[in-house]
């Protein structure tokens, strides 16, 4: 057993030791259909803290000849799996993680030096037997060890887009280390698996990838390997149960991925959940923002304050609630290339700082932890009027409550005025508006736009999550030029009330319109009880 070389399974037990354990294993019967064929490259690119590292450990076990791990894998759900016996232990595995050589070195050809001097020695330790023709070329070793073993290799790269991060403007280095790649991995018969983990998509060159070899597994397009990165919901409901802990509010704090794929010969989506947050939350019993344990809001920051046309309208629609349409076909793969907004918002996907919704090919903020980045990043940015905006919703809120119409219309008057960029002339821009003035409602409330109920749609619902139960529902109604005691009327006589049958407790109603020619806001507020 080596260092990089069958490094034994002692990673994949200790997650097995903890406290949270999400099964994950039928990955492997992903991975399995793969060995020994054309697809035989696999690249997963995930956020940081989703599961990546975990589940190399996990293949490692699997795999790895040496150590034998069916006491790991008898109660996990691959067990029960057709391919489970003809692949375990059977394979030379290399297991790397590149951000550990590239931490110790000051260029790519140290870094790649260092790396192929390590694997080279834990080879030549193992297969000392083996003669070789060239004991200093990694690629001729590893062609000679399978000519006369004939035993393949399962290679298992981690962070493998971690020079990227590093090295984001120095093409060269980016080059020579995809080459390495290519010339290591491509038609190499002694390739049994190669599966690469990373944050980024593989770059692009042109039209083209140096590594075109390998099918992608990505936020954008997760394939069949959707669930098996973050928690799924019904993950997330039995950790719930586990723990104690409100399925409602974890659903408010960390939901919101959506991840679309081929099931069956049907279009599935699940909900993925960010899975060290929803850990921290279960342990904890704290519904906190535990993103920031893993990113900060600077490397946002960077990214939503480039000036692309439209990215700054894009960005407040998000933060109100909205989805915006995007292209991610123009994407490069890389942290410096940007053709324009589409090409910072795709990032932000990969990054995890927004969701893709496959079918409607929009974007938006995932949950409420990773809004609160943005606002943290906008905070300390020339965004004034957003932020002024946001620190404001908080006393809109309560006048809402107190049923104070002259506050409430002043308020979003306020909002309307900060926040001009918006174009104000239907609804629907008067519907970001609202929400975005009412930011601080996610606090206690689950908002839905367009409610179906009664004889239409409920423009804006706010509906308590159970621990906020003391909070008044609300139903607002929105008017462009129109009354704002017609939308109240409007309430009742299409029972949108109907759609919150299963509450018990105050509703308020509020109906909001925008007078054109005198472009101010009026508010009427009525409250009911259930």
């Amino acid at each position: 057993m080596g260092t990089y070389l069958n490094p034994g399974n002692g990673l994949f037990q200790i997650a097995l030791n903890s406290q949270i354990f999400v099964d994950k294993s039928n990955l492997i019967e992903v991975t399995n259909r793969c060995v020994g064929t054309m697809q035989r490259f696999v690249c997963v690119s995930r956020p940081r803290r989703f599961g990546k590292s975990m589940a190399a450990d996990m293949l490692t076990a699997y795999y790895e000849r040496e150590e034998e791990s069916t006491e790991l894998f008898q109660n996990l759900k691959i067990a029960e799996c057709e391919s489970y016996q003809k692949h375990k232990n059977k394979y030379d595995v290399i297991k790397i993680n590149m951000q550990e050589f590239l931490s110790e070195t000051t260029s790519v050809e140290e870094m790649l030096d260092m790396l192929r001097r390590y694997l080279i020695f834990d080879l030549q330790e193992a297969f000392g037997q083996v003669r070789l023709r060239d004991e200093k070329n990694l690629i001729q070793v590893m062609k000679d060890i399978y000519a006369s073993t004939k035993h393949s290799f399962v290679i298992l790269i981690d962070e493998w887009d971690c020079l990227f991060r590093e090295y984001q403007n120095d093409k060269e280095a980016q080059k020579r280390y995809l080459d390495f790649l290519r010339a290591w991995l491509k038609d190499k018969e002694y390739v049994a698996l190669a599966y690469m983990t990373g944050i980024l998509p593989i770059k692009k060159y042109g039209s083209h990838s140096a590594l075109n070899m390998f099918s992608e597994y990505s936020m954008t397009n997760p394939r069949e390997m959707a669930e098996f990165f973050g928690f799924t919901e019904e993950e997330v409901r039995s950790l719930c149960k586990k723990y104690g802990r409100s399925f409602e509010e974890t659903q408010a704090w960390y939901d919101g991925y959506e991840l679309t794929v081929m099931k069956e010969n049907q279009l599935v989506t699940y909900a993925m959940y960010s899975p060290k947050s929803v850990v921290d939350a279960m342990l904890s019993g704290i519904f906190d923002n535990y993103w920031n344990q893993t990113e900060t809001y600077e490397a946002l920051k960077i990214y939503i304050r480039m000036n692309f046309e439209g990215l700054k309208d894009d960005i407040v629609k998000m933060l109100a609630g909205e989805a915006v349409p995007i292209n991610i076909g123009t994407f490069s793969n890389d942290m410096t290339t940007f053709q324009g907004k589409d090409d910072v918002l795709t990032l932000l996907v990969h990054l995890g700082y927004l969701s893709y919704h496959w079918m409607e090919k929009t974007v938006s903020i995932p949950n409420k932890e990773v809004s609160q980045e943005y606002i943290n990043a906008i905070s300390t940015m020339d965004w004034k009027e957003v932020i002024d905006s946001v620190d404001a919703s908080k006393k809109l809120l309560e006048a809402l409550w107190r049923k104070d119409e002259v506050v409430v219309a002043q308020g979003i008057d306020k909002a309307h005025r900060e926040i001009s960029i918006l174009k104000y002339n239907d609804e629907n821009s008067l519907s970001c508006t609202i929400n975005l003035a009412f930011y601080f409602a996610r606090e206690y409330y689950t908002i839905v736009r367009e409610l179906p109920s009664g004889k239409g749609f409920a423009d804006i619902c706010f509906i308590p999550r159970k621990i906020h139960s003391e909070k008044p529902a609300v139903i607002i109604e929105l008017k462009w030029d129109k009354d704002a005691k017609g939308a109240i009327e409007q309430i009742k006589e299409r029972h949108y009330v109907e759609t919150l049958k299963e509450y018990k407790g105050n509703l308020l109603l509020a109906g909001i319109n925008y007078d054109k020619k005198s472009k101010k806001h009026e508010c009427v507020i009525e409250e009911i009880c259930l």
